[in-house]
């Protein structure tokens, strides 16, 4: 563009020059002043030529190169009329539509990846280089504990609220971890990088690993209880059929008490190991939930009422902080989740006891939007080390425990599509949470 407004300031110059050689030569031979016109019209002439030659096709690739640094990829310069330049016209057209067709398959291709990122069941956090998040899809938002991914965006996993974040931070670049949580939800977390523009761009894959690991250990484990149960049941019938019969024997004859009395220690132990294996059978039986409209307020009273005497007869406190509004209804089976909500306070009990409190404390408390049940003991706490152990099947922090009762927990919980979990905090006091979804509106019929 210069160049064209070079060109007309000396154009205007030389025939502003030559005008005033001609006033100057007025006086001058008529031949003279013929000949300063023919100049004039020459140098014109030679001007446009120039001008067509040079200074255009200079002017057009000067607006092309305008075009490459805005990135206008659909506008498409002209012929100028000159073989050489209008061949270098058809090589940058040619250029830009390449490059639009490029820009365009690299936009679709982009589009497509991050509706197939945000529609994934594997979660996906993209970091920049700084190791700060830069993206993070649904899944990844809900492993995480995010509502939205402003609460993620530009922070690094160390700031991140999130135990599963906690737990990632550990994983080294280019390594994978099987991560259970104190939670019982089981993740495979693997730390990997792409190249982008030529540095190593870290990204963390988050899959959820809870549904086919509890399947596994569930159909593992009810077949071990079966084979066992029957085996033990069968044995015990017979053994204690045998050993009453000797046993009424042995009672009509004289100086055999002491024999009789060993007969009924070995057949109360095998009655002990029957009730023993019918304790993991009964396990497998839990029936599936019949879920329906109840008050959670409501169930946590009746389960107080239950353990209140328990409670006062070892000197703990048993409180509970009921959320407004005083009738928060969840779906639930009543029955079921009395018994998690009972099972959950015995434990908290022996908890208390096992440390050896005289000031131990039990408080219930329950909270809305969404749904919350907290039972929150100042007992001996759980070791970081056992949190993720703890609803594993059959696994136990107590000497003569069997493992049944957070298993039996995690099984009801899981069938109520609650999300639960149990850690002792920093404070010394250990909570178990429960959050419930809401429940599906009632619909009005008109």
């Amino acid at each position: 563009m210069r160049l064209k407004y070079l060109f007309y300031l000396l154009a205007l110059m030389i025939v502003v020059l030559l005008a005033i050689v001609c006033v100057l030569s007025f006086e001058a031979h008529n031949v003279l002043f013929y000949l300063v016109e023919v100049f004039i019209v020459l140098v014109l002439m030679y001007l446009t030529y120039f001008y067509g030659k040079v200074l255009k096709p200079l002017d057009t690739i000067s607006s092309g190169m305008e075009l490459l640094s805005v990135q206008d990829f659909s506008t498409r310069l002209a012929p100028v009329g000159q073989y050489e330049s209008d061949r270098i016209v058809d090589l940058f057209n040619r250029m830009m539509d390449r490059l639009k067709d490029e820009k365009l398959r690299i936009s679709e291709q982009h589009r497509f990846l991050n509706l197939l990122i945000d529609a994934s069941p594997m979660g996906v956090v993209i970091e920049d280089f700084d190791g700060h998040i830069t993206l993070a899809n649904e899944a990844a938002l809900r492993f995480l504990g995010a509502a939205s991914f402003e609460q993620l965006a530009g922070k690094t996993l160390a700031e991140v609220t999130s135990p599963l974040a906690r737990e990632i931070e550990r994983i080294g670049r280019n390594h994978a971890r099987t991560v259970r949580l104190s939670n019982s939800l089981i993740y495979r977390c693997s730390s990997l990088a792409f190249l982008d523009r030529g540095f190593a761009h870290p990204f963390i894959l988050i899959e959820s690993l809870t549904d086919e690991v509890m399947k596994a250990e569930k159909k593992a484990y009810e077949k071990v209880i079966r084979l066992i149960s029957h085996e033990v049941n069968n044995t015990v019938a017979g053994v204690t059929s045998i050993l009453e019969s000797v046993g009424d024997e042995l009672q009509t004859r004289d100086g055999t008490q002491d024999l009789v009395e060993g007969m009924h220690i070995c057949s109360n132990r095998c009655m002990s190991m029957s009730r023993f294996i019918t304790a993991f059978a009964d396990v497998v039986k839990i029936p599936d939930p019949i879920l329906r409209r109840a008050d959670l307020n409501e169930c946590v009273e009746a389960c107080k009422h239950f353990m209140e005497t328990v409670c006062a007869n070892r000197h703990i406190g048993l409180d509970m902080h009921l959320s407004p509004p005083q009738t928060l209804q969840v779906e639930l089976d009543r029955s079921l989740f009395e018994q998690v909500v009972v099972n959950i306070l015995k434990n908290a009990v022996e908890s208390i006891e096992e440390a050896g409190r005289r000031d131990g404390r039990i408080r219930m408390t329950t909270s809305a939007d969404p749904p919350v049940l907290e039972i929150a003991d100042n007992g001996k706490g759980i070791a970081p080390e056992t949190e993720s152990k703890l609803f594993s099947p059959f696994f136990s922090t107590k000497p003569n425990g069997q493992g049944i009762g957070l298993l039996f927990i995690r099984e009801v919980l899981i069938k109520h599509r609650c999300t639960f979990s149990l850690k002792t905090y920093p404070d010394g006091i250990t909570r178990f949470k429960i959050s419930f979804p809401h429940p599906p509106a009632k619909q009005v019929v008109r």
